[in-house]
């Protein structure tokens, strides 16, 4: 049975390596200021901020802040709302981020508040490559599908949305 832990630690192991060539590629590009994690800038998130934490130390989940609670795309394909223990829960990080903008501002498309709460409890085909959480926020954010598959395509999206360099800061409301 050792063969099995082997290859899930490689494969953790080659995507750890991979977001952080995508991060250095990020900022590279000027797309990204700060990942999470990177900033000690604290912020107070808005309605429709952009919110993410950390699984593992090797994959970011996102989500939609409103009223202080996340609307998240789970792995299951289910739409819910979350509190912010619970969109931490069963997964490692301990923190959760907001995506500002160059100023450090939150930030927030009025119009993807609206779209989430239309959303809830609805079940979508949940793939992890083509149908997850990251893809789930920006057709929030765009109000149509966007085809985005990582978190790195997700701070590109942003980055082309919002016309901004992105850089994500820890939420005050944690």
């Amino acid at each position: 049975m050792p063969a099995p832990l082997i290859w899930v630690g490689a494969a953790l192991a080659g995507i750890y390596a991979g977001n952080k060539a995508n991060t250095n590629y990020l900022k590279r590009k000027q797309v990204v200021g700060s990942m999470p994690g990177e900033s000690k800038l604290t912020i107070t998130p808005v309605n429709g901020s952009i919110v993410c934490c950390g699984i593992y130390g090797v994959l970011d989940h996102t989500g939609i802040w409103i009223d202080n609670t996340i609307y998240e795309l789970s792995g299951q394909g289910l739409v819910r709302c979350l509190s912010p223990n619970r969109f931490l829960g069963k997964r490692s990080g301990s923190t959760i981020y907001v995506a500002c903008d160059a100023n450090s501002n939150p930030l927030f498309e009025e119009n993807s508040v609206g779209l989430a709460r239309s959303r809830l409890y609805t079940l979508l085909d949940y793939h992890l490559f083509d149908q997850n959480c990251h893809r789930f926020v920006a057709e929030t954010l765009a109000g149509h599908s966007v085809d985005i598959m990582s978190f790195s395509d997700l701070n590109i999206f942003l980055h082309q949305h919002f016309s901004t360099l992105i850089n994500w800061h820890k939420a005050s409301n944690n």
